[in-house]
């Protein structure tokens, strides 16, 4: 006789009214957590919805939905599910928050069993990549300024050494992210970088692109962080 189905409380949200009001992107979130709670012994026992109308609700005060979700997840003793962790928030600082409700929460695109600090990096990374390309467009706007003509070559040479710096820098934190995870992979017993890879993979700690680890790249980490 097969075990009873876990519990998941469903947590979807959107930016707008008019996508919440359009339907654009729940379903998508519906269907992803659906599918994920069907192949891995869930079942969704509740529903939360969250419609922001603006900027700023990186506060979970200002999340009501999700303070609600939270509460049903205490009360039935099971975890919040969210599509995608941009769901919950693209701030590393909200993510963080959120860790210490003492709530577990599952990621339908990362599956079940992800360590929460896996979490955080993931929210690390996503925070970064936005300050990235934020930098990366002042950069370029700042250097057609006063000159009249866009496209110079110039202007696009600058703006393309400006973006390769910020590719270094981006890379420099992405290593210091995950130094400490190799360390603890070290530490327990396995050293050869293809087992080391290995392991990043089993504990879905994502490369920098969102792929799998080989020995190479882990040898790549080690001699930046170094």
């Amino acid at each position: 006789m097969s075990d009873a189905p876990r519990p998941l409380i469903s947590y979807l949200r959107v930016s707008t009214h008019r996508q919440g009001k359009s339907g654009l992107g729940l379903e998508a979130q519906r269907k992803a957590i659906a599918t994920f709670a069907g192949g891995s012994g869930f079942v969704v026992v509740a529903e939360h919805v969250e419609v922001e109308t603006g900027k700023g609700a990186d506060a979970l005060e200002r999340r009501p939905q999700l303070a609600a979700s939270l509460a049903a997840a205490r009360k039935a003793k099971c975890p919040v599910i969210v599509a995608k962790l941009d769901r919950l928030s693209r701030d590393v600082a909200f993510i963080a928050g959120l860790m210490a409700q003492r709530v577990p929460f599952l990621v339908a695109e990362f599956g079940e069993g992800v360590d929460p600090f896996v979490l955080h990096l993931y929210a690390a990374l996503a925070e970064k990549e936005r300050a990235m390309i934020s930098a990366r467009t002042k950069a370029a706007l700042a250097s057609k300024v006063g000159t009249g003509v866009l496209g110079n070559r110039t202007n696009l040479a600058e703006a393309s050494a400006e973006g390769a710096r910020m590719q270094r820098v981006a890379a420099d934190a992405f290593a210091a992210n995950v130094i400490p995870v190799v360390a603890s992979i070290k530490a327990s017993g396995i050293t050869s970088l293809r087992a080391i890879a290995a392991e990043l993979n089993t504990r879905r700690v994502p490369t920098a692109r969102g792929g799998d680890w080989t020995a190479v790249q882990v040898d790549r980490i080690v001699k930046r962080a170094a």
